[in-house]
């Protein structure tokens, strides 16, 4: 099989001739210390993976424009939509270890603004917009409808070929900082801690909150029909049950993360559900969803709790696996054969029967390349059979 093949049988829950074998995002950090700034396709090929393309490209919506000052994408490789009636401003902050960066969002209504720093790997927020109940508001009166870029999904694909699969991601609610999912996209906007309290002290205004970032992404989910995605990520790490409990997930995020996954097999898309960190309390309501795919299976030696061999028997039948391995073990500081060891491991806890990727759990940063080599190999001589 080529490795686009691989990967959708595996998606499909089919069984395909070896185990896929791929990656999150490609890290430009890892790129530039430990490759000398190779391209990430020049990285898939160089270690044969089989190869995800990221396409991440919203067009503006009735009366909306890409900002001109943007320059480069922003956080999740964000376009920059404004309008009339949504304007930003980026002033960039002193800081004495950070770069740190601080968004006016100007609407008719007031102003909201939000703080971002960043290191060499990654970036991550300290102000949040939504200070003041009443914020939600110039939210949900206010904030751009990007469109899908149907034309450059089928761009992305054709760049692709048969190396592997394009994905996307659900656009952010606040285009400068947050996540796929509906509960995971409101914890980035008014803050994680504080809004698990208001789930509790004012849950009216959390179903508020939700429904109107519910109601942005279905939006440009429908405008979805006809893209060329071959899996769509939804989600995010605020979902997994290391951060809220059983009781939240079922109120608060499967019902509108649900609605967006019905929307998307609606316009002819699958999902795959990134829900980092702990997920076995989850289990049953996980199948709730009706996602295709979960990831990312982090397993507790990095902090999550994923079972592979409960997991594969309890949803395997339901939606695709990917993910489950621990690269900060088997990328750096370890043999060949103790990387190819790892590997093994998860093909016999997930790999029966096929709908499994065998991928890290998440981004890696450092990795040595004869353990990236092990990883591929190994994945590959995993047959099937028959």
């Amino acid at each position: 099989m080529t490795g686009r093949e691989r990967m959708l049988c595996a998606i499909e829950r089919k069984t395909p001739d070896v185990l896929p074998v791929t990656t999150h995002h490609v890290m430009p950090y890892y790129l530039q210390k430990y490759q000398g700034g190779i391209s990430i396709r020049e990285f898939f090929d160089k270690f044969g993976f089989d190869a995800v393309n990221w396409h991440v490209s919203q067009l503006p919506g009735a009366g909306e424009r890409i900002d001109p000052a943007q320059g480069e994408k922003g956080f999740l490789d964000s376009t920059r939509i404004i309008s009339d009636y949504w304007q930003v401003k980026a002033e960039d902050v002193a800081d004495p270890q950070y770069k740190t960066v601080r968004y006016t969002i100007t609407t008719p209504g007031g102003e909201l603004t939000l703080s971002l720093q960043s290191n060499e790997y990654t970036t991550w927020i300290v102000e949040h917009p939504i200070k003041e109940k009443k914020d939600m508001e110039l939210v949900a009166q206010y904030v751009p409808h990007p469109l899908c870029d149907v034309p450059g999904s089928q761009k992305a694909l054709d760049e692709v070929g048969e190396r592997g699969i394009v994905r996307t991601h659900i656009p952010t609610t606040i285009d400068l900082f947050g996540q796929p999912g509906c509960w995971q996209d409101a914890c980035c906007m008014v803050g994680t801690e504080r809004l698990i309290m208001e789930t509790y002290d004012d849950p009216e205004w959390v179903h508020e909150l939700l429904g109107i970032i519910r109601e942005r992404k279905l939006a440009y989910i429908r405008s979805m029909k006809g893209a060329a995605y071959d899996i769509i990520e939804l989600g995010g790490g605020d979902g997994s049950s290391t951060v809220i409990s059983p009781g939240i997930f079922e109120e608060f995020l499967l019902p509108y993360d649900k609605a967006l996954i019905e929307e998307a097999h609606n316009s002819g898309q699958r999902i795959s559900y990134h829900l980092c960190g702990g997920k076995m309390p989850l289990l049953d309501l996980i199948a709730e969803m009706g996602m295709d795919a979960l990831e990312t299976l982090t397993p507790s030696s990095m902090g999550g709790d994923a079972d592979l061999a409960v997991v594969k028997r309890k949803l395997g039948g339901k939606m695709c696996l990917i993910g489950g391995f621990d690269q900060n073990t088997y990328f750096v500081g370890n043999t060949p054969e103790q990387t190819r060891q790892a590997v093994r491991r998860c093909f016999e806890q997930a790999g029966e029967g096929g709908g499994y990727i065998i991928a890290p759990s998440d981004h890696f940063f450092d990795a040595q390349d004869d353990l990236l080599h092990a990883f591929v190999d190994e994945a590959h001589a995993c047959a099937y059979g028959g």
